[in-house]
């Protein structure tokens, strides 16, 4: 993995110059990178001594990858699809029951899967997205109509609900995608983007909408952050008035209602952590 590093970071400092007619190294090893993030070999960020990091020439392999394949056009017995030749069929097109079997997630009919992208076993994809680089952990389901973009990283026994978007961060190559982590609830018709970080067994209500930008409140404390969702938090949409103007608009913002523990939080349910 070294030498596929090294290759790709060289490659990448000569990006506009790479192509379908560069050199069969550098092919190889994009191509490489993107077996290994299919099959879950590799990811795109993972979790080392308790801090997310992104390994940015596995981004920069993704990014590539546009550049060393053709568009190519797909019919099909009601339309007709034009992309990247490596993207166009899908990660499962040409499957077995036997390929399935093996895979170990149930994917439902119109659930589009990239290839470069990981679902693990006992995973649920309802009609979905999921584009190259995502990570997808055992047991979580991606509800009708979700995605999951580009890189991004959710953890085990997710439930992501319909309409909801996890935002794919594949540019620039240093930053961290976003992530969900293991035992979350992302509320139908919310999105989490720009490379928030939602913690552990966090709980969000329907209709959320985080990114770098959102001030996160805590009630008790009055504490505002950003970027990161504390492990356990329980989430609703809020507004925030403009102490300097408090006739002005009032600006979204979300606000934690309440922290539980791991005991508490895997025998309650999703409506009673709601409620007041």
């Amino acid at each position: 993995m070294g030498n596929i590093e090294k290759i790709i970071n060289d490659a990448w400092e000569i990006k506009d110059k790479i192509n379908q007619n560069s050199d069969k190294s550098i092919k190889d090893a994009i191509n490489q990178v993107i077996e290994d993030l299919d099959s879950g070999k590799s990811r795109v960020a993972e979790k080392i001594n308790g801090e997310w990091v992104t390994h940015q020439y596995l981004k920069k392999a993704i990014m590539l990858s546009f550049r060393i394949y053709p568009m190519e056009n797909l019919n099909g017995p009601y339309s007709s699809w034009y992309d990247k030749a490596h993207l166009l069929k899908g990660k499962t097109a040409g499957w077995t029951k036997n390929d399935h079997e093996k895979a170990g997630f149930r994917m439902v009919p119109n659930s589009p899967v990239r290839k470069g992208s990981f679902v693990g076993k006992n995973a649920v994809l309802m009609p979905c997205y999921v584009n190259i680089g995502a990570y997808i952990d055992e047991g979580t389901m991606i509800d009708t109509f979700a995605r999951a973009g580009s890189c991004c990283q959710i953890g085990k026994n997710c439930h992501i609900s319909a309409g909801s978007g996890v935002g794919g961060v594949l540019e620039p190559a240093q930053a961290l995608p976003t992530i969900i982590e293991d035992n979350v609830f992302l509320g139908a018709m919310s999105e989490v983007v720009e490379g928030v970080i939602v913690g552990e067994g966090s709980v969000l209500s329907m209709g959320m909408y985080i990114g770098q930008s959102t001030k996160i409140v805590n009630r008790s404390t009055g504490e505002v952050t950003y970027g990161k969702i504390p492990p356990y938090s329980v989430i609703v949409p809020g507004t925030l008035p403009d102490k300097k103007n408090p006739s002005s608009p009032s600006l979204s913002c979300a606000v934690i209602i309440k922290q539980v523990d791991e005991k508490t939080r895997s025998k309650t349910s999703i409506n009673d952590l709601l409620r007041e």
